[in-house]
């Protein structure tokens, strides 16, 4: 291989956005709801409740398990009673479980706009919508739609968390800092919010305090695949090639399925070929 051509090594923003595009952003929506008539909370939960119906329990709780049978209900359900809020966040829930962000996001981007909804319930589906478009990897449209979510509820960890991704991805990694900065401060013991502030960091050419960040992440869980990710490439950068080595190892044997064990297999064969690269 030409010295020109060797990749660089991929870290947490690649990992989290390839974990997006194969569907790992569902986790994020089994949280439980809250009933739409709550007030604006710090830290909304990811799935508003916009319908007291049975049928709307009905089908949300069948998203994890079948959001093929989920989608059908929803659907069934406007055949039979007409479009509703809840058939419709349950239709694009179940479309985004699919991999389906395309027809997801502009779906929950329409329930979002509706003024009927409170702030708390309003932002959550915008962060649902962002979400939708990282499931896609429109990360553009992904900080759009997490920007509107957080001018209806500033101090949510979990939209700063999502927006510092985009922005990430985007290469807009003083912005991404700032947001995963931010996520930190509201809750410390997110460890996601402290690997984007490391791998933000890392691309603005701050190593010490990435490292700081990441031991920060792996105090809160030691086996946090991303951030063992970031640790190798930190490692690496500072001539520890055996230890960035062993960080990489532990990615693929405690997480083998992972977006994470790839782009860590990726760096092992890629650390051979040339100088140290971000």
């Amino acid at each position: 291989m030409s010295l020109s051509l060797r990749p660089v090594l991929m870290g947490a923003f690649a990992a989290a956005l390839l974990a997006a595009l194969a569907g790992g952003g569902w986790q994020l929506l089994r949280r439980p709801p809250v009933p739409l008539t709550e007030e604006v909370l710090p830290l909304p939960p990811e799935s508003p409740r916009l319908d007291d119906s049975p049928e709307y329990l009905r089908c949300l709780d069948q998203i994890p398990d079948d959001p093929q049978g989920a989608l059908a209900f929803a659907e069934a359900w406007q055949d039979r009673a007409g479009t509703s809020n809840g058939s419709r966040h349950c239709q694009a829930l179940a479309l985004l479980a699919l991999g389906d962000g395309e027809r997801a996001a502009p779906r929950l981007e329409a329930l979002a706009a509706q003024t009927g909804f409170n702030n708390t319930a309003r932002a959550v589906l915008y962060g649902q919508a962002g979400q939708a478009w990282m499931a896609i990897g429109d990360a553009g449209r992904a900080y759009a739609a997490t920007t509107l979510g957080l001018a209806l509820a500033p101090d949510t960890a979990d939209l700063l968390v999502d927006r510092a991704l985009a922005s990430g991805s985007l290469g807009r990694y003083a912005d991404s800092l700032a947001d995963a900065t931010r996520a930190t401060e509201l809750d410390p013991d997110r460890p996601d919010a402290w690997v984007f502030r490391a791998a933000a960091l890392r691309h603005l050419d701050r190593p010490q305090e990435a490292l700081h960040a990441i031991d920060r992440a792996l105090t809160i869980e030691s086996d946090n695949a991303e951030a063992l990710l970031e640790r190798g490439i930190l490692r690496q950068l500072n001539g520890d090639l055996d230890g960035a080595r062993e960080d990489w190892e532990s990615v693929i044997q405690s997480a083998p399925e992972s977006a994470a064990a790839d782009l860590a297999q990726q760096n092992l064969a890629l650390s051979e070929a040339g100088p140290k690269r971000r």
